[in-house]
């Protein structure tokens, strides 16, 4: 289908000089056509034997790179083109050039191009000197951008220099979260114990490559079972090498006391005594006795842990309790609680990464919704819990960034 006259100054303006004669004759042999967003109009390397006018819409023009990588050269919108040289060599595709857009174009081919030369010489010569004009001006502009490029390079090259320290710090520093993400990674427990009559789940992702939470769960040599769910107060490279201090803590010390305030206690002596950070730990530490379903646990500044018992009644337990391993000379305050746990009933420890999880909006998941999912999930299994809260968590998140790790651990008596 010939493009209407009111393309005219479409093609006017991609070839300002062409006689109108000229003009007439590409309108004449103009196809115009349409294409939906994300249409790839060229790809390059392709042969090449079209040239494009844009009448409406938009395309990005870009370039692979290795890496399966695109460099975004730049974007093309009505009245300009591409695909000129198409219509004088035999060349292939320089790039690939992509609808952003619904777009319509008015499209030239090589083999119309050469009717308009059989059809009228002079016209030819008008269009042929107007496309040579066009390719020099393009050339022109592409040499301007390449000669402010280099000035940009080396600016770029003599700050880089001059910030030469700064370089080789940022790669001590990834090379840093390499590791530390690595070693965050083999401690933290791939498989949680099987205990007779009880169910244990875990769930963990950090906020960035490293986090600064941590859970265990393992069973002592006395038959009972320990269960630790903590959060350093910051992010990072410092903070999961100071969870792994706390971390060991946790097993040393839980190994000397019987009692969750004498572990936690000597946690905080030792982290005190271990680290010159300036960070601290809360955390939730408590002990199974799967002959009772006696739960004895401390909460040192951590979220109140979640109880649901069979029948669907729930609340969110107390328990004072300070953070560990800051103020050394201000011993903290922790009390002991103690949980009977009997078939049916549900415990759900977590961070308050899981409950202030942000919304795109902004607003946080939770207490409110935590507990009303829990009412309604906690007759399955601790695995399928411990799942559900995490799929509700992040579907509340969306494509809000996770500014906090999420970590929970849940319990259930079968």
């Amino acid at each position: 289908m010939s493009p209407t006259s009111g393309h005219t100054a479409v093609i006017e303006k991609a070839f300002p000089g062409l006689p109108p004669d000229a003009i007439q004759m590409l309108r004449d042999f103009a196809v115009e056509k349409s294409y939906s967003a994300d249409t790839i109009l060229c790809r390059e390397g392709d042969k090449a034997d079209t040239f494009y006018v844009i009448t409406g819409g938009r395309v990005v023009i870009s370039r692979d790179l290795e890496g399966d990588q695109d460099f975004v050269m730049g974007f093309l919108g009505p009245g300009q083109y591409f695909g000129e040289m198409a219509l004088l060599t035999e060349e292939t595709r320089s790039a690939t050039v992509t609808t952003i857009m619904p777009t319509q174009c008015m499209e030239i081919t090589k083999k119309d191009f050469e009717k308009v030369f059989e059809a009228s010489p002079h016209v030819a010569r008008s269009f042929l000197r107007t496309l040579i004009n066009i390719v020099r001006e393009t050339d022109k502009r592409a040499i301007e951008d390449l000669e402010e490029r280099n000035a940009e390079l080396a600016k770029a090259y003599a700050e880089l220099e001059a910030a030469q320290s700064d370089r080789v710090a940022k790669a001590a520093l990834e090379a840093q979260l390499e590791v530390a993400a690595k070693a965050q990674h083999s401690l933290l427990p791939t498989d949680l114990p099987k205990v007779p009559g009880y169910q244990f789940a875990a769930y963990f992702e950090p906020a960035r490559h490293v986090g600064g939470d941590f859970y265990d769960v393992r069973i002592l040599p006395d038959g009972r079972v320990s269960v630790v769910l903590a959060d350093v107060s910051d992010k990072g490279a410092h903070a999961a090498l100071f969870m792994a201090v706390a971390r060991t803590l946790f097993l040393t010390e839980e190994q000397h006391h019987t009692n969750p305030v004498d572990v936690a206690s000597a946690v905080h002596r030792g982290l005190i005594s271990a680290s010159n950070y300036d960070m601290f730990v809360t955390a939730l530490y408590g002990v199974l006795d799967p002959n009772t379903g006696t739960f004895c646990y401390v909460r040192a500044g951590q979220d109140e842990p979640l109880f649901v018992r069979r029948d669907g009644t729930a609340e969110f337990l107390g328990g004072r309790g300070r953070f560990l391993g800051l103020w050394g000379d201000i011993p903290p305050v922790l009390e002991e609680q103690t949980l009977k746990l009997e078939k049916g009933d549900c415990l759900v420890i977590y961070s308050d990464g899981v409950t202030d999880m942000r919304s795109p909006s902004g607003e946080s998941y939770g207490r409110d919704r935590m507990i009303n999912l829990v009412k309604n999930i906690h007759i399955y299994d601790a695995d399928r819990i411990a799942k559900g809260i995490y799929s509700a968590v992040q579907q509340h998140r969306s494509s809000a960034d996770a500014f906090d790790d999420f970590t929970l651990v849940t319990l259930r008596v079968e």
